[in-house]
């Protein structure tokens, strides 16, 4: 049966423009980016397949351009329309950021981070700079690649912290396997990190660790 003949209760468009877009599942929003399903196939049997098949929504945003048209139903087109979504979802956390007001709320800096380096397949380490009104001065990828490679370096980030004239910083890092916990490595470099800016008089405020599900927040346990 088509989606056309479903009850409007059921059809996934109609459920987010009445009830909301935080009411539909996965594969409901997923279906309502790709359109139309392919021949046998609604566009809701379609993306329950697709998620099926890159192990959920995390794994479809993130997978490779050559990964995603090699699925049926999926093409260059529609992963150029994903990788735009994606961009725009960044930049209205960015602009959302840049709100002086915004920063003061924990929970928006997460939701920035997290559009920012959730769906990276790679680890990085950013550095949000802040005035001593904590306001944002600017976000700054340093560092690419993992931090047990012991490439993250507290003197570049005094060195950056002096040149943007910050009075605070909040840290930010990926776990490409959504595992948002912090290791050994972790706990060490940030450690480290707050010992050196502590001689300029610059605060770490938070460490957030990016995974799959909701960021974990060294302030909110009591490491920092």
């Amino acid at each position: 049966m088509s989606i056309k003949d479903w009850p409007d209760s059921m059809k996934p468009r109609e459920k987010l423009l009445n009830q909301g877009a935080k009411v539909l599942s996965d594969a409901e929003l997923l279906a309502i980016f790709l359109r139309t399903g392919v021949k046998g196939c609604s566009a809701v049997e379609l993306a329950q397949r697709l998620l099926v098949n890159f192990n959920g929504l995390n794994g479809l945003l993130k997978a490779s351009k050559e990964g995603f048209c090699t699925e049926f139903g999926l093409g260059p087109a529609k992963y150029a329309q994903l990788q735009a979504v994606l961009e725009m979802s960044r930049r209205y956390y960015q602009h959302q950021l840049s709100n002086p007001i915004t920063l003061t709320n924990s929970s928006a800096t997460a939701d920035y981070l997290i559009a920012q380096l959730r769906d990276l397949g790679y680890e990085t380490f950013m550095v949000l700079y802040l005035d001593n009104q904590h306001q944002l001065i600017c976000a700054q990828e340093l560092f690419r690649g993992t931090i047990n490679a012991a490439n993250v370096y507290p003197r570049e980030i005094v060195r950056e912290v002096i040149k943007h004239n910050a009075a605070a910083i909040i840290l930010s890092h990926n776990h490409p396997s959504g595992i948002a916990e912090p290791s050994d490595a972790d706990r060490r470099i940030t450690q480290r990190i707050k010992a050196a800016l502590s001689l300029i008089d610059v605060t770490v405020l938070d460490h957030f660790i990016i995974g799959e599900n909701n960021p974990y927040s060294f302030a909110d346990h009591g490491l920092l």
